[in-house]
């Protein structure tokens, strides 16, 4: 539990670093950790404003994890070779995000144009 913490810190924490590879374990713990704070804020939001759906602390997440969801996931295409573009197939009903998971779950490149391999480093 504590890795998760940690982990999700340390995302926000470099929120702006859109250069460099994320490993798939930090792209992951970071998507559980933002899954698991979405669904206790639509429970909060659902109790306190009575809202269906995304309420207003839902909402102000959302826009407060965009930025450093977007960073970590142009890293996490960056470990394995790919430009930060491919996210745009998201846009691709179905397909897109086939894709695009595919891509998050597949294993690092030894080393590639974005940098050396972060499991060595680590």
């Amino acid at each position: 539990m504590n890795e998760i913490i940690e982990n999700y810190k340390s995302v926000f924490l470099n929120w702006s670093d859109f250069k460099g590879r994320a490993r798939r374990r930090e792209y992951w713990l970071f998507t559980l950790a933002n899954i698991v704070v979405a669904i206790v804020l639509a429970i909060v939001d659902h109790v306190v404003f009575k809202s269906v759906g995304t309420g207003p602390l839902g909402g102000l997440y959302g826009l407060v994890a965009l930025v450093p969801g977007l960073a970590v996931s142009f890293r996490r295409l960056h470990d394995i070779g790919k430009s930060a573009w491919w996210l745009l197939i998201a846009l691709i009903p179905l397909f897109g995000a086939i894709v695009l998971i595919y891509f998050m779950v597949k294993d690092s490149e030894a080393e590639n144009i974005y940098g050396p391999n972060p499991k060595l480093i680590a």
